[in-house]
């Protein structure tokens, strides 16, 4: 019986692995052609409305369209598998990045935002891939797997900006415009991704995670502890599933929630305005690109350490690490709005949201059986992405009004929420995950 158990672990892992290195070339592609967008939402938001108040508007949009869209996602997840929410998440991608090309070349504000709405659905479906990397893994390597997948992003963060000058130049013969070449590599990007995962998700991720959590079942501790047992988890096949604010109010799951709701909000405060923010003080596009480039960097290239940090250290000592991360991030931001200072200010940030969202989407993995997975991580990114465009929409409007440094100075504060909360859950317990036994 060992035996056969012994190998049964070792197909399955197998399988995992192969799964995630194709979630890990999704992500790759697919947030290279989100940053390259994103660098410029800012700008081409200001150009397209004529007001500086209204320059993140169009990322406001963005996000409050993949916030919704999020919690419908975790439902489609389930109707048609992982391969397809991602197939299907995708090509809104390549619709929503041809919208937003035409809407540039006919400088019109209305059609950019509903291209954004499109990419922001389909964003939401991307961002998912993280948790279908977990569900396929055992509990104890569930970080790793979650950052093998976030560190794709890294590719993102190296490509995504630079390619938006030299794409800009290429196109602007034709477009009448520098801002336009970046949609249309995003829109390229986004259709190799597609293609990548129709053919190479499979088996797919539900089903394999359905298998992993029947044949390697385990219980969990009121403090978020992971033990393994024969017993069956709270919402699996032989329990009736919980609700979502049932969940929600586990404070191990409260946590988790909070540490990736708050860390994103801070994230996008100062993130979106920046290149505003620099463009006022004269620099080019180069120039911007590099300062994003290095945020993007932070924010996904540690992944691989983050991850493992979270399966050795635990969850909790990872989030508090990404909390005072992002606090020092923001007063970094006030030093100066030369290209040196500013880089090293929003490579932090990245750092800092990374540290939360793997901590955090790491220990909200461990809360959840199989019943409960698609529909309460859709309900986690559907409150997380309305944070987000709360900050991008209050960014363009603290900057108008007060400056940059004050807003860095606000989302500096926000920052202290999950760093407070995360210290009080684990004075109450161990937050860690401990060895399966």
């Amino acid at each position: 019986m060992t035996y056969i158990l012994a190998a049964q672990m070792e197909n399955l892992t197998s399988i995992a692995r192969k799964i995630t290195v194709i979630l890990f070339a999704q992500q790759s592609l697919a947030s290279a052609g989100f940053i390259a967008a994103s660098t410029l939402n800012a700008i081409v938001g200001n150009e397209l409305s004529r007001h500086a108040d209204w320059a993140g508007v169009p990322s406001a949009v963005y996000l409050l369209a993949g916030a919704f869209a999020a919690f419908g996602w975790g439902y489609v997840f389930d109707a048609i598998g992982r391969r397809g929410g991602l197939v299907s998440g995708l090509i809104l991608g390549v619709i929503g990045s041809g919208v937003a090309f035409f809407a540039i070349m006919q400088s019109s504000f209305a059609v950019f935002l509903a291209g954004m709405v499109l990419m922001g659905i389909a964003n939401a479906a991307v961002q998912l891939g993280r948790f279908a990397a977990a569900e396929v893994n055992l509990p104890e390597n569930r970080g790793r797997a979650i950052s093998n997948v976030v560190i794709g992003g890294t590719v993102g963060a190296v490509i995504g900006p630079f390619v938006a000058g030299p794409a800009g130049e290429f196109i602007k013969p034709f477009a009448g415009t520098e801002l336009a070449g970046a949609y249309l590599v995003s829109l390229l990007l986004f259709g190799v991704a597609a293609v990548v995962v129709n053919f190479g998700l499979r088996p797919d991720p539900r089903e394999v995670g359905r298998e992993v959590a029947e044949k390697f079942p385990e219980t969990m501790t009121t403090d978020g502890r992971i033990l393994r047992s024969p017993g069956a988890l709270p919402g699996s096949e032989s329990q009736d599933a919980r609700s979502v604010p049932e969940i929600l109010r586990q404070p191990a799951a409260l946590v988790a929630l909070l540490a990736m709701v708050i860390g994103q909000m801070v994230m996008v405060l100062v993130m979106v305005i920046t290149s505003l923010h620099m463009r006022g003080h004269h620099h080019n596009l180069t120039d911007i690109s590099v300062v994003i480039s290095s945020h993007t960097f932070g924010m996904y290239a540690f992944s691989i350490l983050s991850g493992r940090l979270a399966d050795r250290w635990g969850r909790g000592p990872v989030i508090l690490t990404g909390s005072a991360t992002l606090i020092l991030a923001c007063l970094a931001a006030t030093i100066s709005p030369d290209v040196l200072p500013l880089g090293v200010a929003l490579f932090l940030l990245g750092l800092g949201w990374n540290f939360c969202y793997v901590g955090g989407s790491t220990l909200l993995a461990d809360q959840l059986s199989p019943l409960e997975r698609a529909r309460t991580q859709g309900a986690n990114d559907l409150l997380v992405g309305l944070a987000s465009a709360t900050g991008s929409l209050g960014s363009g409007f603290i900057f108008a009004a007060l400056g940059y440094n004050v807003m860095a100075y606000v989302s500096a504060v926000f920052a202290l929420i999950p760093l407070a909360l995360t210290l009080a859950w684990m004075l109450r317990s161990t937050g860690r995950l401990e060895p399966a036994g």
